[in-house]
């Protein structure tokens, strides 16, 4: 009896422990088949801590390899670019962001040859007006020169292309482009439009455009460093500009228009110097001629741009077509003076007037003003908005991911206007980061380190908007004559006023 009791006894406890070891087995997998449900769902799981979201993670995670520049004779030995550089571009972010509106004129720019396409007749025919012709092939970049440009603006030019190929490796698509690195329009509209056209213009690259003209507007070289002044590249000089804008609120800066730049290059910059301070008469302007042989004699201790933010005002002139000087001066924090522009770059057709700037008529520039510091003066908060406005649209539209994201979709909308496979031309030579940095010296050199992009971006560029509409563009050109036309008004009214007193004086 006691044995069977003790059999019994093994018998029930082993089937209590198969028993428990099969319940525990089907809620391990009951509770993991909730989980993945729960998780599918991305439900939240309540714990004894705080909710926990289980979610899928969209993001890859790779190790960021930065890859210097490497200048080592091993690099360098029989001027062959190192492979060394990751090839494919893979983003750990897949969601990407709208890009800022002026994005939107790369349609127009390209406009001209949707409906024709890009053949090579036609780069053939653009060789005369351009500098060098530039062709990526497998992410290679090969380059052909035809003349020889003004300082180094062509090689950080090339240099600001090798950087986007960098940042975005493996993703710039082929392509077969000329560039002028100088100021004059090359491709104008009236060759090529009405019954005289017989043949579609020529794509040429430039760093400005008019409405005279058709040539395709890029960021200038000035981004990565404009070495013959002391310029650092955009990064460094904006961090720079910022900092020397907080140095001096805006009520305790000068209350004077202020320039500085060379007056020789343009009639109309001589003219502007008319206004400056006189014994006879004050137009409220402060001008100072950029004597840069001088600056470079004294090592440019005073062409600091960041010294340059002690005015509440600064003027913005054009040069001998438009000014790199643009950037510059709007970052300032201080209301810009912008004397109307014949020429724009990649950024300023989305600028508008009383909103980023106060717009000052060629004609009469110098009675305009001394209208507009007295404006100023007497509308300090609204002075300072329009400062702080043109300045936040440099600070945070026109960041160095910007300017490379412009010219990926620039490129990338040529790229698809291109009617025929690009080539290496046979008298073309092959250009990476080694090739153009390393014969380099002093700031060239310096420049080229500070600017390089060291690793692929962990994110895709900024999606393109769509372009404007025709009556869109019509309606901005109108309203920005409307407010120049309103601004002329007050003027008016202001020197007749003035006018006025002086009568009233002289018949005391």
């Amino acid at each position: 009896m006691g044995e069977h009791a003790k059999v019994f006894h093994k018998l029930g406890i082993g089937r209590l422990h198969g028993l428990l070891s099969t319940t525990a087995f089907v809620f391990l997998v009951s509770f993991v088949l909730i989980a993945a449900f729960l998780n599918w769902m991305q439900i939240p799981i309540i714990q004894s801590s705080p909710l926990i979201y289980i979610s899928r993670n969209t993001k890859k995670h790779h190790e960021r390899v930065q890859v210097p520049l490497n200048c080592t004779h091993a690099a360098l030995q029989g001027r062959k670019c190192p492979k060394n550089y990751p090839n494919l571009f893979e983003p750990e972010e897949s969601s990407t962001e709208t890009c800022p509106d002026y994005f939107r004129w790369i349609h127009h720019d390209l406009q001209q040859w949707k409906t024709t396409g890009i053949t090579e007749d036609m780069i053939e025919r653009g060789k005369s007006s351009a500098h060098f012709r530039l062709v990526i092939v497998g992410g290679n970049v090969y380059v052909e020169k035809y003349k020889r440009p003004f300082q180094s603006r062509d090689v950080f030019t090339k240099w600001g292309i090798l950087q986007l190929l960098r940042l975005y490796t493996g993703k710039v698509p082929d392509l077969d482009l000329l560039f002028f690195s100088g100021d004059e329009a090359k491709i104008m509209k009236r060759d090529y439009q009405g019954p005289n056209a017989t043949v579609a213009p020529p794509p040429v690259f430039r760093y400005c455009g008019s409405e005279e003209a058709l040539d395709i507007v890029f960021p200038d070289w000035t981004f990565w460093g404009w070495a013959e002044v002391n310029i650092m590249p955009w990064e460094d000089t904006l961090s720079a500009i910022k900092k020397g804008a907080e140095r001096l609120k805006w009520e305790d800066r000068e209350p004077y228009a202020f320039w500085k730049g060379n007056p020789y290059v343009a009639e109309h910059r001589l003219d502007l110097m008319k206004c400056n301070l006189t014994d006879k008469f004050d137009w409220n302007v402060r001008l100072f001629h950029q004597n840069w042989t001088k600056a470079t004699q004294e090592g440019f201790k005073g062409s600091k741009l960041e010294d340059q933010c002690h005015y509440r005002y600064k003027i913005y002139t054009e040069g001998a077509t438009w000014s790199v000087s643009e950037k510059y001066i709007l970052a300032c924090d201080s209301m810009t003076l912008m004397i109307k522009p014949e020429y724009y770059d990649f950024f300023s057709r989305s600028l508008v007037p009383l909103q980023h700037y106060w717009p000052i008529r060629r004609k009469d520039k110098c009675r305009g003003l001394k209208f507009a510091v007295e404006w100023g003066n007497n509308h300090s908060q609204r002075a300072q908005a329009i400062g702080k406005a043109g300045s936040k649209f440099i600070q945070e539209l026109l960041t160095m991911r910007n300017v490379y994201d412009y010219m990926y979709h620039l490129l990338n909308e040529y790229s698809k206007l291109l009617k025929f496979k690009p080539t290496k031309p046979p008298k073309a030579r092959r250009i990476c980061v080694e090739s153009l940095a390393c014969p380099q010296k002093d700031l060239w050199r310096k420049f080229m380190e500070q600017s390089i992009v060291k690793s692929p971006s962990n994110k895709p560029p900024c999606e393109l908007p769509p372009p404007y509409e025709p009556q869109a563009i019509q309606a901005s050109v109108h309203n920005k004559e409307k407010m120049a036309k309103q601004v002329e008004k007050w003027e008016t009214v202001y020197s007749n006023k003035l006018n006025n007193k002086k009568r009233w004086r002289s018949l005391i």
